[in-house]
């Protein structure tokens, strides 16, 4: 068997039909009896690069004996012209995070996978420290192991103040080398336990999004700064409220009238 937390994330690649449009990264996240993939907002839907694809598949594993035995799990995105996934916003910005809830009476059986829970998010924000390391993983470049179908993990530290929304938006900063494809992965901190008691001893503290840049940068003589945004993990607590209507907005969505633009 291999690591539980390389079996929390899995691969998501969008699709406009049949054509695959770009390759992603994403995890599982349960609360009460709900399961939910959760990536970033951005690859179900980017207004700006024209990319709409209409449903995603992920990896699944279907053998704990074998993991090269997987399949892949196609999830649509819109029902009846509207959005089947779920973001939203805060009082600093639009978020960078979606959820899509998975029917497990659907899902393969037997089916392999671990989910992060609401234990494992990070209560007390001053108990992160600046500098602290933590792990990014996912598929950059959607290169991952394609025998076994297992993510890769990126060494990353905590570079802005975790107690504080950098620039009060709802993110802070990690120092990471990071490429395309790792978008959606968790980012998480070892813990001495697993907080809910199950297999996963780590804490979830956010949810990579992109590399962060600065717009006058000179290309021939600045390198990048290599800073990543990764959004606070506890929106997942308002986007995973099954007792809540979801607000007018992103999350009723009308699907685009112009699916599979370029990503």
């Amino acid at each position: 068997m291999t690591e539980p937390l390389l079996l929390a994330a899995t691969r998501v690649g969008t699709y406009s039909g049949n054509r695959l449009l770009t390759s992603a990264s994403g995890f599982f996240f349960a609360r009460d009896a709900r399961l939910y993939v959760v990536t970033s907002r951005h690859v179900l839907i980017d207004e700006p690069t024209r990319h709409f694809p209409d449903r995603i598949a992920i990896d699944l594993h279907v053998d704990e004996q074998n993991l090269t035995r997987a399949t892949g799990f196609s999830l649509p995105l819109y029902r009846d012209g509207k959005s089947i996934w779920r973001t939203g916003r805060d009082a600093g910005s639009a978020i960078d995070v979606a959820v899509i809830e998975l029917e497990r009476d659907a899902l393969p059986d037997p089916v392999l996978l671990h989910a992060f829970t609401p234990a494992h998010l990070q209560a007390a924000l001053d108990d992160v420290e600046v500098g602290a390391p933590v792990l990014i993983v996912g598929f950059p470049l959607g290169f991952h192991d394609t025998l076994h179908h297992l993510p890769v993990v990126r060494q990353a530290v905590i570079a802005s103040s975790f107690g504080l929304r950098f620039q009060g938006q709802g993110y802070f900063l990690t120092d990471a080398r990071t490429h395309r494809g790792t978008s959606g992965a968790p980012v998480v901190m070892r813990a001495a336990a697993a907080p809910d008691g199950g297999e996963l001893p780590w804490k979830l503290l956010g949810i990579h999004s992109a590399r962060l840049d600065i717009g006058d940068r000179d290309l021939q003589q600045d390198e990048s700064l290599g800073l990543n945004c990764a959004w606070y993990a506890d929106i997942l607590m308002t986007l995973t409220d099954g007792s809540k209507t979801p607000p007018a907005g992103e999350e009723d969505a009308v699907a685009p009238a112009e699916p599979g633009g370029s990503p």
